[in-house]
């Protein structure tokens, strides 16, 4: 039987649940559903990624790419050939599977900085594809006129509608993700991070998991892709650049990348930063962004969840 804490769980269901209420009525954050929108997209990249980095020990600097694979799939085929939403997001999610599939399986094999550097000439690869593919995707100029989604009618053509949908994906994401964690397959997983070789030695097919674990944070950003593409109906190349995969870091390490509650807290933070807090620094985000990475590598390793453990340790000495 896994066991699941109901009660931070039933907490933040609620909070979610009455967030676009409290925020519509306090027009000072009126506006907070819209960016809780992004949160919530943001999010399922992160839960992935820290299943992937912070549970498997695998490095990616390359998931933008998945991000924009999942978005592009999406509205290729919806745009260019006019067909549903919902197939189209499956269809990308395959496509993301089977390129996570490609590109891990020797990629995989790389150890430390050098996994690094290899997801992210992944991820500038693809980039440069998304810029100069201008008979498919449109180029720097971008692909507009990307339809919205609905289900058996419903239309998901206001700001809520779309923040319950995005939320119930996350929090769909959120509970697989911590039956995985549980499961004898995060047992594995969190015996490959701590050592290769004894985990080799104990029986744990190595190459298996690291591919399981790659391949669905993969598919979890394909979907945040696709659910980004359709809520904007608009994407171009500059949202999956290099620069959107450091700030995904940035996100699980600021909110712990060993806890999936983590990649919760630091998605949600980074984007309240990034499309209401910072808006003033304009070119000197990426310094803000800096500073707090190297902040919280320096005082808090195991991010913004690790904090009431400091405190407990500051009261029991």
């Amino acid at each position: 039987m896994l066991r699941i804490a109901k009660l931070p769980i039933a907490v933040f269901t609620v909070l979610i649940i009455i967030f676009p209420w409290v925020a519509r009525e306090i027009s000072a954050i009126s506006h907070y559903t819209d960016i809780m929108v992004f949160a919530g997209i943001y999010c399922l990249i992160t839960i992935g990624l820290s299943l992937l980095m912070g549970y498997a020990g695998q490095i990616s600097i390359g998931h933008a790419a998945f991000f924009g694979i999942g978005a592009y799939v999406s509205a290729i085929l919806t745009v260019r050939y006019g067909l549903n939403p919902w197939p189209c997001m499956l269809i990308g999610m395959i496509v993301t599977a089977v390129v996570a599939i490609l590109v891990g399986t020797p990629s995989l094999k790389l150890k430390g900085h050098y996994l690094a550097m290899a997801t992210l000439a992944f991820g500038v690869i693809i980039y440069i594809i998304f810029n100069e593919e201008v008979e498919w995707t449109g180029g720097p100029d971008g692909m507009p006129g990307i339809p919205g989604l609905s289900l058996f009618g419903f239309e998901f053509d206001s700001v809520v509608r779309y923040f319950y949908l995005v939320w119930g994906f996350v929090f769909a994401a959120f509970i697989f993700t911590i039956n995985v964690i549980q499961s004898g397959t995060g047992r594995a997983l969190r015996a490959i991070h701590a050592s290769e070789p004894a985990a080799s030695a104990m029986g744990v097919d190595i190459s298996r998991f690291k591919i399981m674990v790659f391949v669905y944070s993969a598919i979890l950003a394909s979907l945040a892709g696709s659910l980004y593409a359709h809520y904007l109906n608009f994407i171009n190349p500059s949202t999956f650049d290099l620069f959107f995969s450091i700030k995904l870091l940035i996100m699980i390490a600021l909110g712990g990348m060993h806890n999936i509650w983590g990649a919760i807290i630091g998605a949600g933070l980074i984007t309240f930063l990034s499309y209401e807090w910072l808006y003033y620094f304009e070119e000197l985000e990426v310094v803000v962004y800096g500073a707090i990475l190297l902040i919280v590598t320096i005082f808090l390793p195991h991010g913004l969840v690790g904090v009431p453990g400091i405190i407990r340790s500051w009261f029991r000495s």
